[in-house]
């Protein structure tokens, strides 16, 4: 048996959604992922407001984040530490922590481009005790690259078939495809095709005062409205060709406003209808203009459960079959954790994890830093007469 395969590997992941971190205990034998145990640990409501803010420019930016950090650091550990609990895991049984981070600004496209991901790995594996790899995304920018998205490397690794063209589809608070040719060496093609759920959850926070809506339920009694529909798709974003990646920086409640001021008078119900309708219309012209061959869509992230998005798609995509990850033995609330896991692994054996042909990046590269955990042994220093 390859030593590998029996290590315990733990994933850190808070997206753009920023509903909590995700935490995932994975070992990886014969490149499968055998998922041990998980668990969701939420943002405090006051810290998760805060880190919505420091997405968009404002005063006092350097001392907010150098604190935030910090504090976002102190629940990755806190998270990592909750689900070594519930699995009766010891910290010693654990390989490596790779922990995404809470991204807070990602400006690819900027002149000097940067992406900054915050959640100091030096105070999680001081407060765990378990080395911690982070900061995965710059080295790639480095690379001129995107930094963005990282997680096709791992879809092409789980969910690749010799025997059928597939998408793999993540709806988190940004959306992002990975297409997988049958080919063995076909060029793996990934980006991310707009807007998920950011939109659609800060819309629903603002009039219905909830974190997201449930099963796409309020959006559903709404009416799509056409013409501001065609006004977001009108967005440069959605036309640019691939290497792409965006955030929440880009796609926000400002962001709408500035549309809506051109149509005034909507219900917030029509204008969430509309907002579903976005995400599905974005993400369905990126699949039928980049892989009009595609026969299976493998979808994974909190969006899976919006029904009413999920039925759009499907009603587009009748040749396709449209299912979770779940389908494939990975629970698709989990596939980013898993992930983020799995680059540890590859950091940790000195291995690639970026796709050049995704990112845009010269060449592949090692991602991210490392960040000891316990001190087995310390060297006394001895001196001589």
């Amino acid at each position: 048996m390859n030593p590998e395969d029996t290590k315990i590997y733990l994933g850190l992941m808070s997206g753009t959604s920023m509903d909590g971190v995700d935490a995932a205990l994975v070992r990886f034998p014969h490149q499968r992922a055998e998922l041990i145990a998980t668990h969701c640990h939420p943002w405090p409501t006051t810290l998760r407001q805060r880190l919505q803010s420091l997405t968009t420019p404002g005063d006092n930016e350097i001392d907010r984040m150098g604190e935030l950090d910090v504090l976002a650091a102190d629940e990755f550990a806190l998270a990592a530490q909750q689900l070594l609990l519930k699995a009766n895991v010891s910290a010693s049984a654990v390989t490596a922590i790779g922990s995404h981070g809470q991204t807070i600004r990602h400006r690819p496209g900027a002149e000097t481009a940067f992406t900054l991901q915050i959640g100091d790995p030096n105070r999680i594996a001081e407060r765990t005790k378990i080395t911690t790899v982070a900061d995965f995304r710059r080295r790639d920018v480095a690379a001129g690259g995107e930094g963005a998205p990282l997680v096709p490397a791992f879809h092409y690794t789980l969910f690749h078939s010799s025997e059928e063209y597939r998408c793999v589809l993540n709806i988190g608070g940004i959306a992002n495809i990975t297409l997988l040719p049958p080919q063995d060496n076909a060029e793996i093609i990934g980006f991310d095709t707009g807007p998920g759920n950011c939109l659609l959850d800060s819309w629903s926070n603002r009039h219905i005062q909830t974190p997201f809506d449930k099963d796409g339920e309020w959006g559903a009694t709404g009416k799509v409205h056409s013409a501001l529909l065609k006004s977001m798709l009108a967005d440069s974003y959605f036309s640019r060709p691939p290497p792409k990646s965006t955030g929440r920086e880009y796609f926000n409640l400002e962001w709408l406003e500035g549309l809506l001021i051109r149509h005034p008078g909507l219900s917030p119900k029509d204008i969430q209808a509309t907002l579903t309708a976005l995400t599905a219309q974005s993400i369905i012209s990126a699949i039928k203009a980049a892989a009009p061959n595609c026969q299976h869509v493998l979808v994974c992230g909190g969006g899976v459960h919006n029904r009413a998005l999920l039925k759009q798609l499907q009603h587009e995509f009748p040749q396709c079959g449209i299912e979770s990850t779940h389908h494939l033995g990975v629970d698709p609330d989990w596939v980013e954790a898993i992930a983020f896991a799995w680059l540890a692994q590859q950091t940790m054996l000195g291995l690639s994890g970026n796709l050049p042909s995704v990112t845009g990046a010269v060449h592949p590269v090692i991602l991210g830093g490392i960040y000891q955990g316990t001190v087995v042994a310390t060297r006394k220093n001895h001196t001589t007469a």
